[in-house]
This record gives structure tokens, sequence and C-alpha cells, in this order.
């Protein structure tokens, strides 16, 4: 399934790309589903390697439009992780001692530690993407920040984190039904905000600033993956199957035995 995958330098065309696709899957729902079990049984065991190895760390940036699947991704595909060695991060509007700073400043603590897994819920992203969308910055300041991401990311590649982006993409119509749901469900009711109509209103503004972004820094050292997500079960898959076949690639060992503890004895 790495059609989705963004080579560097490609230009981005989201509206050429049909988010009821399955791309690289020929099976139903059913089979989808199937597949994610043995998927999410794998991930466990991988994640607990991570962490005995430690040796590295994992950084795995979700973004989208409001509704795309930020949170049932996590919920779905980490169901079977040791909530030891994973954490997530969400980057809400920042704080003004946030602002008082440079933008990556407050994404650097929440960074993986070697043997752990971090989810960004949204990201450093957010600064190319709602500063652009919402004029908060001028131009010169979050064209600037494209070289400056891609320079961060590198950093992280270079000292032994592995960084997966994925952009969550659903059709507008697809997020129009998705928010009525919302209001329609008393327990979805928390998710709903204003800001998501005023979001939803700039639809065509996101969609160029999210190509630009896309296209600018999915580089061979941090890809940037389209996931097709108005099938949420799809969506799950694929997520779950990169993330997978990446940490197998690692071949990792759990660590033996130190020296000095090989002559213990348990009384």
């Amino acid at each position: 399934m790495k059609e989705c995958r963004v080579r560097p330098g490609a230009a981005v065309r989201l509206d050429r790309i049909d988010p009821d696709s399955t791309p690289g899957f020929e099976g139903v729902k059913d089979d989808g589903h199937r597949e994610l079990e043995k998927l999410t049984a794998h991930l466990g065991g991988l994640q607990e390697l991570l962490y005995a190895e430690h040796r590295r760390g994992v950084l795995i940036v979700l973004q989208g439009m409001d509704s795309a699947g930020k949170d049932g991704t996590i919920r779905r595909v980490f169901t079977g992780v040791n909530p030891q060695g994973v954490r997530v991060a969400s980057f809400r509007t920042p704080t003004a001692h946030e602002l008082d700073h440079d933008f990556l400043w407050r994404v650097h603590e929440q960074l993986p530690a070697r043997g752990e897994m971090v989810l960004f819920n949204r990201s450093h992203y957010e600064d190319v993407l709602v500063t652009r969308v919402h004029h908060l910055v001028p131009k010169e300041a979050w064209e600037r920040r494209y070289r400056e991401i891609n320079e961060f990311e590198r950093t992280l590649v270079q000292e032994g984190t592995t960084v997966l982006k994925f952009f969550l993409h659903i059709g507008r119509g697809e997020q129009k039904r998705r928010l009525k749901e919302r209001l329609a469900d008393p327990t979805k009711h928390w998710k709903f905000a204003l800001e998501d109509l005023d979001d939803r209103g700039r639809w065509a503004d996101y969609m160029t600033a999210y190509e630009e972004a896309i296209a600018r820094t999915s580089t061979a050292w941090a890809p940037w993956y389209v996931v097709p997500s108005n099938r949420k079960w799809f969506r799950d898959l694929f997520v779950s199957e990169r993330i997978v076949a990446t940490l197998r690639g690692f071949h990792m060992r759990y660590p033996k035995l130190r020296p000095e503890l090989r002559s213990a004895r348990v009384h």
C-alpha cells in the first residue's frame, strides 16, 4: 500500500485523490477488519521490542481537516500497545508563553525518547497551515518554515528518530456528514466547535495550504502519506500497515542479559 507515499519534489493535487479509494488493497471492509486485527497484534509485540531495545524513537504525525479521524486512528490502531512506551501529544492554539519563542520550541519537549513512540495529533505543521490560512503571520514567515521543518526533521532522523507523517484525506461531503453526526449525537457534542465551521468555510484555502506543505516537506527521511480516509477501516488499516512495516524494518532484538547478571540466582 505504498501508493499513498508522496515522492520528494512531487506536486500534490488533493482533488485528484479519491478519498473513497482503497489504493493497494483489493479486499472489502470485512477483509480490512480482519487484516487490521492481525496488524494490531503484531504492533503490540513490535512496540514492546522498540521499548526494550531502547535504541531509537518513532514520531508519527497525524494531520487532517476537522473530523478526518485523527482521534479515531489513534484509538483503533494503538489499542493493543503498552501505554508505558507510547504517548500522544496535541498542539492547539499556542499560549502567550509559547508565542514568545520560535514556532518549534513547544514541539521539542514532546519528541520521543529512545524506545518511545509518540503520536502528534496535529503538529508543528499547524504553523504552515492555520497561520497561513488565517493570515496570522506574514507570508515570508510561513514560507521560511518549510525549510526549517525539513531541517528539524532531518536532525531528528540523524539522531535516531524515525518520522512518519500521515495526512488523513476526507472529502468535503464526508466532513459535512460527520459534523452533522456530532451535532446529532450527545456523546459527541464535546468534539464540536464553531471553529470547525469557520475552517470548513475556508476549505479551498486549506486544501491549497496542505498541498504545498505536503509537497515541500515530503522528504526521503520524513515522508508524507496521503491516506484516503472516507472509509475509516481503510484509514486505520493503512496507517497500521505502514507503522508495522517500518518497525519490522528495524530488525530489532531483545537485549541480551548483561554480563554481571549472568551468574545471578533467584532464591
